[in-house]
């Protein structure tokens, strides 16, 4: 019985290398393509906050803490996010770090989305972007 033992014990050994092999090989051919898409320098891009479908105070959090290592944050938004992103940027300027950072600039926009079907007109979509800055 410990010979068969021995031999369960091998046989994984010998099958855990070569699963390791492909998955190394798969991030290195990822990292090319991530650095041709990104048109905005990182430095830039991890101080803009996209606003999506999460809770506000996860997005307040996030803004914090960006406004705590740089002097500048961008909050972006568009459609019916809009009004998360505005309670967002008074809730971070007004509760969470007061007096210390103020609204510098507000951008409004549109965008139009064309839809994957023809036939169909692409809509127009509202944007804004509010960027903190401290004081």
């Amino acid at each position: 019985m410990s010979e068969e033992e021995t031999i369960e014990k091998e046989e994984p050994k010998k099958k855990t290398p070569a699963k390791k092999t492909p998955a190394k090989k798969t991030p290195a051919k990822k990292t090319p393509a991530k650095k041709e898409t990104q048109k905005i320098p990182e430095k830039q891009q991890s101080q803009i906050i996209y606003i999506g479908k999460k809770d506000t105070i996860s997005y307040v959090l996030v803004a914090v803490t960006i406004l705590n290592k740089s002097d500048m944050c961008s909050i972006q938004a568009r459609g019916r996010q809009i009004s998360k992103a505005v309670d967002i940027a008074e809730i971070t300027r007004r509760k969470f770090l007061q007096d210390m950072i103020e609204v510098d600039e507000v951008i409004i926009g549109s965008e139009e989305i064309h839809s994957d079907e023809e036939g169909i007109p692409p809509k127009t979509v509202s944007t804004v972007e509010i960027i903190l800055k401290r004081k």
